[in-house]
């Protein structure tokens, strides 16, 4: 039976700040479970596989299973239903919220934080199996029951057409289906298995064109695999890390991610490296091209794209940039004497790749970056040290539930959730009640800060400041985030204010200080905050944006909500510390909030980037300007919101936002205009604090219906459609909203509207 483990790491090849706190892997044990046991989780999984294509987010129930046996919920308190508003008490909402609140502290770990499932993406496990083939790791670190899972994944989020999506709800695309057939073929599936979906799937491919049609990612991956050839690739020279900072389009300038994903993509593309050519990759260029291998026109193909994988077409300026390179450049690279120049690149390339491994303790940035590299240290050194350091932390990024075995975004959304978990506990002001929970989030808020820079010159390595940051999952990653790290110093300041014998020990004023030094330091001059860094470039580089599936990727925009995290947790410092930094303070939230209202867009709403889409941008933007002093007297921005998120109520009283909002940045209603409680407790927070229950309460309570019926016999909340995004156009699980912001919502209109009529 699998297990969830939670802050363990007995390997030698481990590395840890803090005894690995946050860290959450999934170990399959045989001895572990009784036949019921066995049988329960047979049956989940048989449940999902039959009502996959209507429900196709797992509801982490092997988590819960678990967790429900380890941390059983004594409070028991009788399912509370309302026919009609006028049904709603105060009573009622409090043990909606008992209810919720005791269910989710089941889920949290002893460590203090909520693990969850934070998949979505189709392409992320196909990188790790095909670097792990490669390696000839393959067998030794993915054990029989982990291939099964992964296999279960696989053919589980097979569309009915064949194919497989870019993400788990999406529709088929080139992309998630030949990675995702060539996974399957690598785990040992034939190519006529899995009760006709292999072939199914192939069909799907040869069908819209074949495997040339695949995405520039794609095609590096298959490259690497050897079943493309590098010739049919755009450039990825190297040599861009020699250039002078100075230029816009350096790598430094770029966005984090996107410069940690393409900085090992340019050793492989530099080195043209290939992996062993197995029987099963010389079967696979049969199978995945509508003509003969060696009649393939590469150059062509270099720019091919199947009309369901383009989000982002590449512009003509992009197409003659690529040809230049790939006709001039190349050549002169690849031969002497500018192959001395290509070797220099290679070796500065490793360097900043050693970097990021040593400084996230082999985890990495993120997924797909974390297999690249790994595959890097490989490919420079088989017997390296660095590739024996890797293959550890591959489990940070495995999660297990009914739908089988996934590869997260990251290695999980740790202090993240914690952070908002706790405010939202806090929201509900049954603090008492709940002070064993509050006191252990409150340990791993305080465990998960990042205490230190990284080391050596911050600028050599395009790193920001990272001291007293907060990171989105552990400080093992430690990568500093604006919005985590506002979201952070907000929930630690809120804990500071109640008796250390509930909550324990407050951080000590300087955490909090060098908390509020790495928010000021990520504004940028036009008020607003982007992401990991500063913006270190212009919009119009992304002219040359090479993935054609993702938007926006090129430099770090800001956004409106880690601008509204920053102007909230700044104001939240400003009352317990006002003079600290006073001006500066006050300047910062000012400019934040000018910028806020400055990005509105005219129909009153806010585009999220982070999250289903309209109603969470929303959220954040009204939040932060009534943190910065504005109120719907007088901000037009909070008046046009309200109306904005109140012409979207539907008739149930709920709001139900489609993931198509976010690539299509239309407002889009789920289909059948279904509610959703994620949506529909953002929406009720966004009004609550715009001062809606002053003006018409209504609205208010036909939310609170919604969300106090839609509650679980057993206080949880139905896993519904999914509600992250990433890149506009990929979208990924946040497994704890379903609880997290029904809770938060609740708990707001208890105190702030029932109490107050």
């Amino acid at each position: 039976m699998w297990k969830l483990k939670i802050a363990e790491g007995s390997s030698p090849w481990l590395r840890s700040l803090n005894g690995h706190i946050g860290r959450q892997i999934w170990e399959f044990d045989p001895s572990l479970g009784s036949s019921e046991d066995l049988a329960e989780i047979e049956k989940l999984r048989e449940q999902f596989t039959k009502h996959r294509f209507e429900q196709k987010h797992s509801a982490d129930l092997l988590m819960r299973l678990q967790f429900t046996k380890e941390n059983p919920n004594t409070t028991i308190l009788p399912q509370v239903k309302v026919k009609d508003i006028d049904d709603i008490t105060e009573d009622k909402v409090t043990d909606t919220l008992r209810r919720a609140i005791s269910f989710h502290s089941t889920l949290q770990a002893h460590d203090g934080h909520w693990a969850g499932d934070y998949g979505g993406p189709m392409f992320l496990m196909p990188g790790l199996v095909i670097a792990l083939s490669i390696t000839g790791a393959l067998n030794a670190t993915l054990s029989k029951e982990h291939k099964r899972e992964i296999c279960r994944y696989l053919y589980n989020h097979q569309n009915s057409d064949g194919g497989w999506g870019l993400h788990i709800e999406g529709p088929s695309t080139m992309f998630g289906s030949v990675l995702t057939y060539v996974t399957l073929r690598l785990l040992g599936e034939g190519a006529n298995e899995g009760d006709g979906a292999m072939e199914k799937g192939r069909d799907w491919i040869l069908n819209h064109g074949g495997a040339t049609a695949i995405t520039s990612w794609g095609k590096m991956w298959l490259s690497v695999l050897g079943v493309f050839e590098w010739s049919g690739n755009n450039p990825l020279p190297p040599e861009i890390w020699l250039l002078p900072y100075i230029v816009p389009f350096h790598p430094g300038r770029m966005w984090c991610h996107c410069r940690m994903v393409y900085l090992p993509m340019s050793y492989l593309y530099g080195k043209r490296f290939v992996g062993p050519i197995t029987p099963t990759v010389l079967s696979l260029r049969k199978e995945l091209y509508t003509v003969p291998y060696h009649e393939i026109d590469w150059d062509k193909a270099r720019n091919e794209c199947a009309k369901e994988d383009l989000y982002y077409p590449h512009p003509v300026v992009q197409d003659i940039l690529w040809a230049s390179l790939h006709k001039f450049a190349e050549p002169v690279f690849m031969n002497w004497p500018g192959k001395k120049l290509r070797d220099k690149a290679l070796r500065t390339v490793m360097e900043h790749v050693h970097y990021e491994d040593e400084n996230t303790r082999y985890i990495c940035i993120g997924p797909v970056n974390k297999v690249l590299n790994m595959l890097c240290c490989w490919v420079e050194d088989p017997n390296s040290e660095a590739f024996k350091l890797h293959l550890p932390r591959i489990n940070d990024y495995l999660w297990v539930a009914e739908d089988g075995m996934k590869m997260q975004g990251y290695n999980g959304s740790q202090a993240w959730d914690t952070s908002f978990a706790v405010q939202a506990i806090l929201a509900t002001e049954l603090v008492e009640e709940f002070g064993p929970t509050l006191k252990r989030a409150h340990t791993y808020i305080k465990n998960s800060q990042v205490l230190d820079d990284c080391p050596g010159d911050l600028d050599f390595w395009y790193r920001h400041i990272s001291k007293g940051a907060w990171p989105f999952s552990t400080a093992d990653h430690g990568w500093p985030i604006s919005d985590c790290t506002a979201e952070g110093l907000k929930a630690s300041l809120l804990l500071s204010k109640l008796p250390a014998q509930i909550i324990g020990e407050p951080l000590d004023a300087k955490r909090f200080y060098d908390a509020v030094n790495v928010v000021l330091s990520l504004q940028n001059a036009e008020g607003g905050f982007a992401t990991y860094e500063l913006t270190r470039s212009y919009s119009w580089l992304e002219l040359i944006n090479p993935a054609e599936t993702f938007g926006d990727i090129v430099i770090d925009y800001p956004y409106v909500e880690c601008t509204s995290a920053a102007i909230q947790a700044l104001t939240s410092f400003k009352k317990l510390y006002p003079g600290h930094r006073k001006e500066e303070v006050e300047r910062c939230i000012e400019k934040g909030a000018k910028f806020t209202e400055k990005i509105q867009a005219t129909d009153g709403s806010w585009y999220g980037s982070w999250a289903v889409c309209f109603t969470y941008g929303t959220w954040f933007g009204v939040k932060g300007l009534v943190a910065a002093g504005r109120s719907y007297s007088n901000c037009s921005a909070i008046r046009k919101a309200c109306d904005f998120l109140l012409s979207k109520q539907l008739p149930c009283g709920g709001w139900g936002e489609s993931y198509l909002s976010c690539q299509n940045k239309v407002y889009s209603n789920l289909e059948g205009d279904r509610s959703h409680v994620v949506n529909t407790g953002w929406a009720l927070l966004t009004l609550i604090d715009a001062g809606q229950a002053e003006r018409d309460p209504l609205p208010l309570h036909r939310a609170a219906k919604v969300l106090i019926n839609s509650q679980c016999e057993n206080g949880d909340f139905p896993q519904q459609e999914i509600m992250g995004v990433f890149n506009k156009n990929c979208m990924i699980t946040y497994a704890a909203y379903r609880n997290i912001f029904p809770i938060w919502a609740l708990g707001e209109y208890r105190c702030r509207v029932l109490r107050t009529q």
